[in-house]
């Protein structure tokens, strides 16, 4: 069962960019397509193969349909949808429940785990 956490208010992000929320000990970040379909997306922040937390940094856009998320370090591309480099589909970051809901952003806490698969 969801449990939705207020994160941040949506005046909070930047249009078309990350921002970097720290929630339960996790570094979560958060991008906004105000023109999307799909508005708002959460993954980690951690990129595994520059081994920091940047992704919150890197630049987001649409490969072959997907919305995707570049990293500023070696730029790998990860679905923003299931957190899969399409470089490397043996690579996967976490991604969590997200929406906006009367101008917040909230994350389910259930997503939220070290140890559980990403949302899809």
């Amino acid at each position: 069962m969801a449990k939705w956490i207020d994160v941040c208010s949506v005046d909070d992000l930047q249009p078309d960019s990350g921002v970097c929320a720290l929630f339960e000990g996790e570094q979560v970040a958060i991008f906004w397509m105000p023109e999307a379909d799909v508005k708002v997306y959460a993954v980690g922040n951690y990129d595994p193969f520059g081994k920091a937390n940047v992704l919150s940094r890197g630049i987001i856009g649409d490969i072959g349909g997907q919305p995707v998320v570049s990293s500023p370090l070696y730029k790998q591309h990860y679905n923003l949808q299931t957190g899969v480099c399409l470089e490397d589909e043996s690579v996967k970051i976490p991604v969590y429940a997200i929406r906006i809901e009367n101008g917040s952003v909230q994350l389910d806490l259930s997503s939220l785990s070290h140890h559980q698969e990403p949302a899809l």
